[in-house]
C-alpha cells in the first residue's frame, strides 16, 4: 500500500473526532465525513506504521445513519462534522463516548458505568440553536468582501452568510456590515500582512429577550464613517448593543482587551429558565402532569415522563457583554444547569463553592436554594459582570472571588485552615479578591462553613481541573460535588483522581450542547463515601473469650467494599485464597478442586492487594 491508492473499506466504529474507521489488510484507517455502516472506496492520504488516514472518493452503500445535511459547505467548513448523521444517532455516538472514556481512560468497570451512566439529554430542534457567531471578514479569490468560517485546519475562509446552527438574522447583520464597508473603502484585515481594518464580525442574540449585540473587532483604534453603520444596524429589529473591540496584536485570539460601546447598552439581557429536570415534583405544581396519563402518581409525587425538562416559572437574568463567557446554546443549557442544580441537592442551608464561575451562570441558579455561594473565575470582567448579575436578581448571598481556580482555592484553604476558629472563617487566602476588589477579611456572617462546604461545583475549561485544585477539593471534603464538564477524556481522569480520593460517582448523564458537532457536555454527581465510625474501648478477656471480637466479615461484605472502593470484581475463590495466606480460617469447601486433575486459578497481586485492604479494614488482620 502506498499514498493514493484506492482501497475498499467498510466503516465499522467512529472516533471521537467524528471520523469513520475501518480496516484494509489488516491496517486500521481514519476516514473524514465516513460513517459506521458505510462501505466506501476511499483514497490514501498518510500511512503510518500500524495505521493510516484516508478520504471518501465513492460512498457504495451508504451507512443507515446517513441523512442529507442541511449545509451544503457543512464538509468545507468542517464546523458541523457529523451534519450527514442522523440526530438520534448522533446522540448514541456521544454517549458511547463519554461510557467509553470513563471505562478506558478512566478505569471504572463496565458494570458500574452502565448502573450510573443515564441517557443523554438531547434537542428537540439541532438547528437555529446558537445565540452566539464570530464571522472572520476577508476577501475571497475575485477580491469580493466575504463573511464566513475558516475552513478545518486553515485560516481560509469559506463564504456562510447563514450559518444553519446560528439564527437567521446573522445574515441580514452581516450584509449590513459588508455594504458599510464597501460604500466606506474599508479593508478586511488580512493575516498575511497584518494591514485592513476589520477582522472580525461578533453577533449574539438573547433567545428569550430577542435583544442583539453586534461587536466589530477591529485592526486599529477608530471606525471611519462609524454613524453609516450605525444606521444601517440600529433599524434591525431588537438591536440593542452596537460596539468594537479593539484587536491589533498579531494574534490569532480574536478579541482584544478595549471594548467600546459606540450605540444603546454595552451589553444585552438573557434569561436562563429552570427545568423540571429532577423526576420529583409536588403534585400541587403539576396538577396538570398528573391529569394525563404520562405519569404514575405516588403520594405526593409526580413521576415524569415526556415532560421531561418542562419550563418552570423560575428564571435568572443575565447582563451579557462581548467579552462573557456564555452558553452558546441556551436551551440545552438551561437543561445542563437544572441538571447540575438537581445533583448539587440543595435546601437552603448549605454553603457552595462554584469553581471556573464564569459571569455567574451556575452560580446564580445555585443561589436560589443554597445558605451561600462563593464563585471563583479568573478573568476580573466575568467577576464583575457576576456581581452585576447577582444584583440585577436581587441576589445577597453569592460572593465572587478573581484568580485561577487551582490558585485561589489551595490558598484559601491553607490560610483559612490554620486561622479556623470554631469551624468558622476568619480571614480568606490573600491572593483572592471578591468582586469589589477588596480582600475577603470578614467572618462568615451566616455562621456558613466556608473551609467545608456542603457542595464544591466545578465547570472547567476542556483541559480540565488541575490536580492542584482537585487535592484541596478534597481535603475540604464536601458531601458531594457537581462536576460539569465540556470534555469527557479530562472528565475521566478528574473523575479518577476524586474517587481514589474518597469519593464515588452515582450519576452522570450526557448533554448534547452542540448538535452535528462531536462535542458532548457531561453533568456528574459525586458522593463522599461513608465511613463507619471507630469506638475505642477496653476490654480484659481471656484469650478464649477474645476470638469472638475479632474483627469479622462475610464473603459479601468483603466484595461489597472492593466494589465500593475499587469497582473491581473478586470471587469467594480469591478471597479463600488470601484469607487461608493470612492465617484465617476458610470453609472446607474452598479452593478446593473438584479433582486432581483440575487447576485452580491463583488470585492476581492487584486483587490481593484489595482483599488484604478489605481485610485490613473489618480488622480481620493488623495493618
Amino acid at each position: 500500500m502506498q499514498k493514493n491508492d484506492i482501497i475498499h473499506l467498510k466503516i465499522e466504529d467512529m472516533g471521537i473526532d467524528g471520523e469513520g474507521i475501518g480496516k484494509y489488510e489488516g491496517m486500521t484507517f481514519f476516514v473524514k465525513d465516513a460513517l459506521i455502516g458505510d462501505n466506501i472506496k476511499a483514497r490514501i492520504t498518510k500511512l503510518k506504521k500500524n495505521y493510516g488516514y484516508a478520504r471518501v472518493e465513492e460512498i457504495l452503500e451508504s451507512s443507515p445513519y446517513r441523512t442529507e445535511p442541511r449545509c451544503g459547505l457543512h464538509k468545507r467548513c468542517g464546523g458541523c462534522q457529523i451534519q450527514a448523521m442522523d440526530y438520534a444517532a448522533q446522540l448514541d455516538f456521544k454517549a458511547k463516548k463519554v461510557r467509553n472514556n470513563l471505562i478506558r481512560l478512566g478505569g471504572f468497570a463496565e458494570d458500574f458505568v452502565d448502573s450510573v451512566l443515564e441517557p443523554v439529554v438531547g434537542m428537540d430542534e439541532p438547528y437555529r440553536y446558537r445565540n452566539k457567531a464570530q464571522f472572520p471578514i476577508g476577501r475571497d479569490k475575485e477580491g469580493n468582501i466575504v463573511a464566513g468560517f475558516y475552513a478545518a485546519r486553515s485560516h481560509d475562509i469559506i463564504p456562510v452568510m447563514d450559518c444553519q446552527l446560528g439564527v437567521k438574522v446573522n445574515q441580514i447583520i452581516l450584509d449590513s456590515v459588508i455594504s458599510y464597508m464597501n460604500e466606506n473603502h474599508i479593508e478586511p484585515y488580512d493575516e498575511k500582512t497584518g494591514k485592513g481594518l476589520i477582522r472580525h464580525v461578533l453577533i449574539r442574540y438573547g433567545f428569550t429577550t430577542e435583544e442583539i449585540m453586534v461587536c466589530l473587532i477591529i485592526n486599529g483604534k477608530r471606525l471611519p464613517a462609524k454613524e453609516q453603520l450605525i444606521e444601517k444596524l440600529s433599524t434591525i429589529k431588537g438591536m440593542t448593543s452596537i460596539s468594537i473591540n479593539i484587536n491589533t496584536k498579531n494574534t490569532n485570539v480574536i478579541l482584544g482587551d478595549v471594548t467600546e460601546c459606540i450605540w444603546g447598552q454595552p451589553y444585552i439581557t438573557d434569561y436562563i429558565h429552570l427545568r423540571a429536570c429532577g423526576n420529583r415534583r409536588n403534585l400541587t405544581d403539576a396538577k396538570e402532569e398528573v391529569a394525563t396519563s404520562k405519569v404514575r402518581k405516588e403520594e405526593n409525587v409526580v413521576w415524569e415522563g415526556a415532560d421531561e425538562f418542562a419550563l418552570t416559572d423560575t428564571a435568572i437574568a443575565y447582563h451579557i457583554s462581548p467579552q462573557s463567557f456564555y452558553q452558546v446554546n441556551p436551551i440545552q443549557t438551561e437543561k445542563l444547569y437544572s441538571l447540575a442544580l438537581e445533583y448539587a441537592g440543595l435546601t437552603g442551608k448549605e454553603s457552595v463553592w462554584d469553581l471556573y464561575c464564569g459571569i455567574g451562570t451556575i452560580s446564580l441558579f445555585l443561589a436560589g436554594c443554597a445558605g451561600k455561594v462563593y464563585g471563583v473565575e479568573i478573568i476580573p470582567q466575568a467577576i464583575e459582570d457576576a456581581k452585576n448579575n447577582a444584583g440585577l436578581n436581587g441576589i445577597t448571598n453569592a460572593e465572587f472571588f478573581v484568580g485561577k481556580a487551582e490558585e485561589v482555592l489551595p490558598e484559601f484553604y491553607e490560610k483559612a485552615a490554620s486561622k479556623n476558629v470554631s469551624g468558622r472563617i476568619v480571614e480568606c487566602a490573600a491572593g483572592a479578591k471578591t468582586a469589589g476588589g477588596e480582600s475577603h477579611a470578614k467572618a462568615a456572617e451566616s455562621g456558613i462553613d466556608m473551609l467545608h462546604p456542603d457542595v464544591i461545583v466545578v465547570d472547567p475549561p476542556r483541559k480540565g481541573c488541575d490536580e492542584k485544585c482537585l487535592e484541596t477539593m478534597l481535603k475540604m471534603q464536601p458531601k458531594r460535588i457537581v462536576y460539569v464538564s465540556c470534555d469527557s477524556a479530562t472528565l475521566a481522569r478528574d473523575l479518577k483522581y476524586l474517587c481514589t480520593g474518597g469519593y464515588e460517582i452515582k450519576r452522570v448523564r450526557p448533554v448534547d450542547q452542540f448538535g452535528h458537532t462531536t462535542h458532548v457536555e457531561t453533568c456528574v454527581l459525586l458522593s463522599r463515601k461513608r465511613c463507619l465510625p471507630k469506638i475505642e474501648i477496653e476490654m480484659d478477656l481471656t484469650e478464649t473469650d477474645r476470638r469472638e471480637y475479632i474483627g469479622t466479615a462475610t464473603y459479601q461484605e468483603i466484595k461489597d467494599y472492593i466494589w465500593e472502593h475499587y469497582q473491581t470484581k473478586v470471587s469467594h475463590l480469591y478471597i479463600a485464597q488470601i484469607k487461608r495466606k493470612c492465617g484465617l480460617e476458610v470453609g472446607e469447601a474452598f479452593n478446593k478442586p473438584k479433582s486432581e486433575d483440575t487447576k485452580v486459578p491463583n488470585c492476581p497481586p492487584e486483587k490481593e492487594r484489595m482483599i488484604k485492604e478489605a481485610l485490613k479494614y473489618f480488622g480481620m488482620i493488623k495493618e
